[in-house]
């Protein structure tokens, strides 16, 4: 195990372990006269070399979150200032994979690059290990109640803000937050996946580790798969209280509401052409149409009206004074938009077409349910 000393640093000799950069070794059966087969072996070194370095890189955050924040949080509950089960249920099953990462595969993968000079073996370390990022999936699973629960406490308690105040400030967490360091767990497997996808192409089909390679990312993709979607939430999520700060909403940051897409548009008005500068958000369960208005602290806006996704309709329109322009209309209200080009009108109008039909499809199994289960 790392070793965490009391300036919360890595200790000298883990620092000299994780940080040691191999050598370029010889490249596998190396031949004078095939510039190209050294090109092709050169750039399989460096793809299995960055993955090294940003597997040494993760272990160490992986450190941070369970042995300084999770344990002095733990510590502090076990005095009775917040209940233990809210520090478990944060941190979900972080040491297991802290463990499987320092004690199992980035050792592996050192021994793998050590060896290198014997034929590239990335494929073949991984994909021992590939079956065990299945445990991401309970991380991934907790992470959107995890950060409920870190807001929550962090509110609630002052002993729990003390801690994680303490930790961040200092210089190893890299000026982040713990929000920050406990998102790298649900990027991590689909960074393995880029990097094995690359390493594949460029290796040749006849190489021994190319059926081990096919094989690792086999299943690291269905584990990518798991995490990609929970980050996509989670971007959604941050965005989403960003624009709830900007204009007030509080529908914006209800849970079932899920952030699509923003940008600046002209909303023509209804009896002459004046074109007015406006601000719209989009969300799967309406559309905001926002006046930006003067602020000293950072960017607001005004919502002007807001139009429900249940009832609405959007088709592209013909104006000969307006070019590019599209009609977004719901049970009360009805907007004539102009876009800055016919693509940004056609991704509008797919992003609502799009809200519209998943919205319908869930109205459909709401009401086809009853009778399923009758």
């Amino acid at each position: 195990m790392l070793r965490w000393e009391s300036n919360n640093t890595l200790s000298s000799q883990e620092r000299a372990r994780l940080g040691a950069v191999p050598k370029v070794p010889r490249p596998w059966r190396r031949s004078k006269g095939e510039a190209k087969e050294e090109e092709t072996e050169s750039k399989l070194f460096l793809i299995a070399n960055e993955l090294l370095q940003t597997e040494r890189a993760y272990v160490a955050r992986l450190h941070l979150l369970d042995q300084v924040f999770c344990l002095r949080l733990t510590e502090e509950a076990e005095r009775g200032s917040f209940p233990p089960e809210v520090i478990r249920n944060i941190f979900s099953n972080i040491s297991s994979i802290y463990s499987f990462h320092c004690q199992f595969l980035l050792p592996d993968l050192e021994s793998c690059i050590c060896r290198w000079q014997e034929g590239p073996g990335l494929g073949k370390a991984l994909l021992q290990y590939a079956p065990f990022l299945r445990m991401y999936a309970d991380y991934v699973r907790n992470f959107d109640g995890a950060m409920e629960l870190l807001k929550t406490w962090t509110e609630r308690s002052s002993a729990f803000r003390s801690i994680i105040n303490d930790v961040q400030s200092q210089e190893v967490c890299g000026r982040l937050t713990l929000q920050d360091h406990m998102l790298e767990p649900v990027q991590r497997v689909p960074r393995y996946e880029m990097l094995l996808k690359d390493y594949l192409k460029k290796l040749p089909e006849d190489h021994p580790d190319y059926q081990f390679s096919q094989k690792s990312l086999q299943v690291i993709s269905m584990a990518a798969t798991h995490s990609n979607s929970a980050i996509q939430k989670a971007e959604s999520q941050k965005r989403q209280l960003e624009i709830y700060k900007m204009v007030g909403e509080e529908e914006v940051v209800n849970p079932t509401n899920q952030f699509l897409k923003e940008g600046r548009l002209r909303k023509l008005a209804a009896r002459n052409t004046l074109a007015m500068e406006r601000h719209l958000f989009m969300f799967s369960n309406f559309l905001l149409c926002c006046r930006p208005r003067f602020s000293l602290v950072g960017q607001r806006f005004t919502v002007r009206c807001k139009v429900d996704v249940d009832g609405m309709q959007v088709h592209q329109t013909t104006n000969e004074d307006h070019p590019y322009t599209f009609q977004v209309s719901g049970k009360e209200r009805t907007l004539e938009l102009q876009a800055s080009c016919e693509r940004d009108r056609d991704e509008w109008i797919k992003i609502i077409q799009d809200a519209i039909g998943e919205f319908q499809e869930k109205q459909e199994t709401f009401r086809l349910a009853p009778k399923e289960n009758a």
